[in-house]
């Protein structure tokens, strides 16, 4: 019998809008049982809550009180949907959005719970998607490519506005007193292994792609000084020395026993990365193995035995994704994002009555109609920065471009522009990796949006390459179940746990060549207005002069706009 067979592990994924527990076998991966919690306060984006303070543009934010309430409710109910003891669980491991950072007192207490702070926008947790910070980002990337600082060329070139040194400038310099009551500047992911384990760990998987850590050092003090004197010592609000992926993090506290009713002691996994404990939950772990998860964003991440510099990559980090290999990190800002805000906004009235009609979502009758139509038929080409660009641009203050509507222009050819806009920025991904030098062997797929056939049909064509599937609806939360399991010392390392627990269907979706080739046209014009729209360059591949700088002109004026208006 094996001996992992009546013991368990729980998975602990917090996204966007909500937290997910999944209950998983040791010996074999298997679901017992999840459960889901979603946050009260989803996105903060508008007001501060309980409070008439507005936000500014691109300001996102969360509550941390909705995280530890995911520990509270999801966990407990998993165990009983699971239908086991807590008794027989020996880990669990948690996964977090990255870059969400926050403020914390000395204890770890959140600055927006701390008496006085919880009316300044600042005190609170930063999301990912929080996007205020481009100005500062922009001053981050100049100065060090004046410098000639070795750690940007790891990073494509830019630095992210959505990362934590951006982040935590933007604080400095708008509101300087909360950056001085911040004793810690943590990632949620660190934060909420703290909450379990009552001991601060940091993990190196935040550390190298989002806090700029390379070859066992942050920026130095004397680059920072030069963004803002002020800024020198940030890295002491950082946390102690990073500890590998999969390692042990501390126990379960009798605290956290208690909202999760789990047993003190168990093991707590080091904190992680939504995506990249996705790649342990597809057996994706070994190089050239390309996730893409999938969802209101997408993010590619890919281990390999090889350091090259990818541009516009968020970052390549040595044991970034498993010990021992490189692992590299890329981005879409918008994907699922750019699907739900069409529905919700774009949509008419008679098309929802239809879908209701058939007893189907709006987006599947969209995408029944869309899959109707011949490659190039709707005559549309869209760029796909609705949430600004990560890869390969690296600029969250582009926009979207819709080029090629008429009269004639129905919600399913958008629709179907929309989807192929986010395969191209996927494609344009990939040929960014392999003209690197970074071969990408195989293409896996995981995330919400593998419930879209049509979808998944349209990536696997423009991409012109097979698409294999991971063989769980939950990839995040299995993913750190996983690692829980490496922690409880269930198995040597996540790659031997990976092939015993993980699971993908290889090559699920395979490219169509008459569509594929019709494609490639699409593609070489959603190129061009990539260049020209975001490169500055005109269709002969010259400087423009600034002259199709029109994104960044109307961002200003929106946010001009929007601060008159507050």
């Amino acid at each position: 019998m094996n001996a992992n067979s009546d013991r368990y592990v729980v998975g602990v994924d917090f996204g966007t809008l909500s937290g997910r527990a999944v209950v998983v076998r040791v010996a074999d991966g298997a679901e017992l049982g999840s459960a889901v919690h979603e946050y009260p306060h989803r996105v903060i984006d508008d007001r501060l809550p309980g409070t008439d303070v507005r936000l500014g543009p691109d300001w996102a934010l969360q509550s941390p009180e909705d995280w530890r309430e995911v520990l509270r409710t999801a966990v407990p109910e998993a165990i009983i949907a699971a239908g086991i003891s807590p008794a027989q669980v020996v880990g669990i491991g948690t996964d977090f959005t990255a870059c969400t950072v926050l403020p914390a007192a000395a204890d770890g207490t959140p600055l927006c719970e701390t008496e006085g702070l919880a009316a300044r926008p600042h005190a609170w947790p930063k999301l990912w998607k929080h996007h205020a910070a481009q100005p500062h980002a922009d001053r981050i990337n100049a100065a060090a490519a004046k410098r000639g600082e070795t750690w940007l060329p790891r990073y494509g070139g830019k630095i992210s506005s959505e990362w934590q040194f951006a982040k935590a400038l933007q604080v400095l310099e708008e509101d300087p007193e909360v950056y001085a009551a911040a004793d810690h500047w943590i990632e949620a992911a660190d934060w909420i292994v703290w909450q379990l384990t009552g001991v601060q760990t940091r993990n190196v998987c935040t550390a190298g792609y989002k806090a700029i850590r390379q070859d066992g050092a942050y920026p130095s003090d004397d680059f920072l000084a030069e963004l803002n004197p002020a800024l020198a010592g940030l890295t002491g609000k950082l946390g102690p020395e990073p500890v590998p992926l999969g390692g042990l993090a501390g126990t379960l506290s009798a605290t956290a026993a208690g909202w999760t009713g789990l047993p003190e002691g168990i093991a707590v996994a080091v904190g992680n990365v939504d995506a990249h404990v996705t790649a342990a939950a597809a057996d994706a772990v070994r190089p050239g193995q390309m996730v893409a998860i999938m969802g209101t964003s997408t993010c590619h991440i890919m281990p390999s035995d090889s350091l090259a510099e990818v541009p516009g990559m968020c970052g390549v980090v040595r044991d970034g994704i498993v010990p021992g290999l490189w692992g590299y990190e890329a981005g879409q800002s918008a994907v699922g994002d750019i699907f739900g805000w069409f529905v919700d906004t774009c949509v008419p009235g008679s098309y929802e009555r239809e879908a209701e009609r058939k007893g189907v979502s709006v987006h599947e009758h969209l995408a029944a109609l869309a899959a109707e139509q011949a490659v190039g038929q709707h005559g549309l080409v869209v760029l796909d920065w609705h949430n600004g660009n990560r890869s390969v641009l690296v600029d969250h203050d582009l926009s979207a471009v819709v080029v090629g509507q008429t009269l004639a222009t129905r919600p399913e050819d958008t629709y179907r522009a929309l989807i192929e806009a986010t395969a191209f920025g996927a494609r344009t991904i990939v040929e960014a990796f392999e003209s690197s030098g970074v071969p990408v062997r195989e293409f896996v797929v995981a995330g919400g949006l593998l419930k879209n056939r049509f979808l998944m049909q349209v990536y696997a064509d423009v991409l012109r390459r097979p698409l294999s599937v991971i063989g769980s609806e939950q990839g995040c939360a299995l993913g750190s179940a996983i690692h829980a399991a490496v922690a409880a010392g269930a198995y040597p390392d996540i790659t031997a746990a990976a092939a015993a627990m993980g699971k993908r269907t290889e090559a699920a979706y395979l490219p169509d060549p008459e569509r594929a080739d019709a494609y490639d046209r699409l593609y070489a014009e959603y190129r061009r207005l990539h260049d020209h729209f975001g490169r500055g360059e005109d269709s002969a591949g010259a400087a423009g002069a600034g002259r199709n700088d029109v994104l960044h002109r109307l961002r200003a004026l929106r946010n001009e706009a929007g601060e008159a208006g507050a």
